[in-house]
């Protein structure tokens, strides 16, 4: 589903999507539209902008997120404030491009977020990673861990492969297991973690510093 108020642009991205052979659901123009057209057609991945009228894309993203953990939403802004691609990921983006980026650069982040990987506009990436770092040097992580949820050795294996980016066919192919049996370890993972996608996946991992284990 494409969500862009600019017709012009919606159109533009659509076509584009379509051409590459992506199937496109549905489009809106405005956070009321979105939400109630993904509730009806369930699209894979959302592409979204995020000044949109109310409600606006932050508050899509979260509405979309929790009534549906696998839905991939892919912000395309022309904003690259810290701010907004804080709070985009926060409310559980799985990826951030802004709308300089190519017709190619577009394509394959729709494709690499549907295969379940995360993607951000080049210094976006390191961006996110650093804000988490820096609220779990906050306090926000708990000093004792006696209440952790346990985790499989394979389990965490996984867990350090996707806080790192991989896609599921990456962490399959580089731990030689089927796509299907890593699907099930990250589902198992976020329901242990009782986690709805990968981006509080990846912040859990950074949390307890299983990103420096990479």
């Amino acid at each position: 589903m494409v969500v862009d108020d600019h017709p012009m642009w919606r159109d533009a991205v659509e076509r584009d999507l379509s051409a590459a052979g992506l199937s496109i659901v549905a489009t809106a123009a405005t956070g009321s539209e979105a939400i109630n057209r993904a509730r009806a057609t369930r699209p894979s991945v959302v592409v979204l902008d995020l000044n949109i009228p109310e409600p606006n894309g932050v508050d899509v993203t979260a509405t979309l997120v929790a009534e549906d953990p696998t839905v991939r939403i892919l912000v395309l802004s022309a904003s690259g404030e810290q701010s907004d691609v804080l709070e985009a990921v926060k409310a559980g983006a799985s990826g951030y491009l802004v709308k300089s980026a190519s017709k190619a650069e577009l394509i394959d982040a729709v494709r690499r977020v549907a295969a379940g990987g995360s993607v951000f506009t080049p210094g976006l990436a390191g961006l996110v990673l650093g804000e988490y770092r820096r609220l779990a040097e906050g306090g926000s992580a708990k000093d004792d861990d006696t209440d952790l949820p346990r985790l499989t050795d394979r389990e965490t294996e996984v867990l350090r492969l996707v806080a790192k980016g991989l896609s599921y066919k990456q962490i399959a192919d580089r731990l030689v297991l089927s796509h299907r049996t890593v699907q099930n370890h990250v589902q198992n993972t976020l329901r242990k973690l009782q986690l709805h996608n990968r981006v509080q996946l990846v912040r859990y991992a950074i949390e307890q510093g299983l990103d420096d284990e990479l």
